[in-house]
């Protein structure tokens, strides 16, 4: 074992199990999702080759690609899916289950998520509407899974226009179509917040060497995250505001100082323009002119910004360090993430999740953000692996033909 690398060791007596609560996160955060089995609670895994290239900071990965749909989103889905559930067998005064309908649209991930949470519901249909650029395989996996799929529009925000139309249409004429989006809702960011809760606990659990173990100073010193049309950003930050605010001072302490890095391709930057703004107003994209099409929305929520820029204040006025960074790479970079991810750890991924991969594997990113978490040692990056169901072999090999060896 190479002493220069940090690598997990028997636990010291200050975090044993017998005097850490490690299991205390909040426990009725999507609870009632979670006993259904909707979503999966994922490993948190070493990464030793990442941790190399890192040092002196161990590098963890969230393996939500392990998700039963293959993406982060099974967890806001599943929880906003039980909530209107609910919401629908109280408003209709039946002692049985209604049945109810709801209509997405999706650049793929987020179809799948609903799809596959609603079909081990009862009485739930779903109907997803998808963009041209949405690949074949995506919308056969919709199909195969049950859903009703109708391809519309040159981008997301088209197909969600007309997702929207059917649902008002559908409200006209007495019917009990609901309107999920795949980001902007706040039911789905509690359920991505769930990710937080477990990466603390699941940290926790973990056995550090001596000088990682001390509970006063092992800390999260960034969690990498994609970011589309904010979604996931804003459930991680309302995690580590949950656990940071919270009665249990050692997950408190974890998360004090948290950078959020949040992940895009060029040509479908959308939270760096708005985050990035003087005046703070949300910018629209004339379009996503990236590989990463499952990042395509080109405007992000208003709440994302909201909650980062609240996160980054926290951080000033504590001077604890928290913050919220945004990374653009290069679409030749997310797909070199892609690549060397599958070939370090044999799991694949889309370059949508590439991005958040990028910041590691790229020389000129991870220069910028070793730089930034200060050689703090204590500190460990965590990487949310989101996934993706749009890729294969055939299709990784494709973008590294294109991409990197041109």
């Amino acid at each position: 074992m190479r002493a220069d690398l940090p690598q997990p060791k028997q636990a010291s007596p200050s975090v044993s199990s017998s005097n850490v609560d490690y299991a205390s996160p909040p426990s009725c955060v999507a609870q009632e999702a979670r006993s259904l089995n909707l979503f999966s609670t994922t490993p948190l895994i070493y990464s030793a080759p990442l941790s190399r290239l890192c040092h002196p900071h161990p590098v963890y990965l969230k393996l939500d690609l392990l998700q039963p749909s293959g993406s982060f989103k099974d967890r806001g889905m599943a929880h906003l899916c039980t909530t209107v559930q609910k919401m629908h067998n109280s408003a209709s005064n039946s002692d049985t289950t209604d049945r109810m309908k709801v209509i997405s649209s999706s650049g793929g991930n987020a179809g799948l998520a609903v799809t596959t949470v609603a079909r081990n519901i009862p009485q739930m249909d779903v109907s997803v509407i998808v963009p041209e650029t949405t690949k074949p395989l995506v919308v056969e996996k919709l199909r195969s899974l049950g859903a009703e799929v109708t391809i519309h529009g040159k981008n997301w925000n088209a197909a969600d226009a007309l997702a929207r139309q059917w649902v008002d249409d559908a409200k006209k004429s007495g019917g009990g179509a609901v309107y999920v989006s795949p980001y902007d809702n706040p039911l789905l960011w509690t359920g991505h917040s769930t990710v937080i809760d477990e990466i603390i606990t699941q940290l926790l659990e973990q056995s550090f060497d001596q000088a990682t173990t001390q509970t006063n100073n092992m800390k999260i010193g960034a969690v990498l995250a994609s970011v589309g049309g904010g979604g996931l950003l804003c459930g991680i930050l309302e995690g580590v505001e949950r656990n940071y605010h919270g009665s249990n001072e050692i997950r408190s302490n974890l998360v004090r100082g948290t950078k959020v890095v949040a992940c895009e391709t060029e040509g479908a930057a959308s939270f760096a323009a708005s985050f990035n703004s003087d005046n703070g107003s949300i910018v629209c994209l004339d379009g996503i002119h990236s590989i990463a099409t499952s990042l395509g929305a080109t405007s992000v929520t208003p709440a994302v910004i909201q909650r980062s820029r609240r996160h980054r204040d926290r951080g000033e006025i504590s001077s604890s360090g928290d913050d919220v960074m945004s990374y653009v790479c290069t679409d030749g970079e997310a797909v070199q993430g892609c690549v060397q991810f599958a070939s370090d750890h044999r799991m694949l991924v889309e370059p949508a999740c590439g991005a958040s991969l990028a910041p590691l594997y790229s020389d000129r990113l991870r220069a910028k953000l070793l730089d930034q978490l200060n050689d703090n040692e204590d500190s460990v990056i965590v990487v949310e692996v989101c996934g993706g169901s749009g890729v294969n072999l055939d299709l990784l090999r494709g973008w590294k033909e294109s991409f990197l060896e041109k």
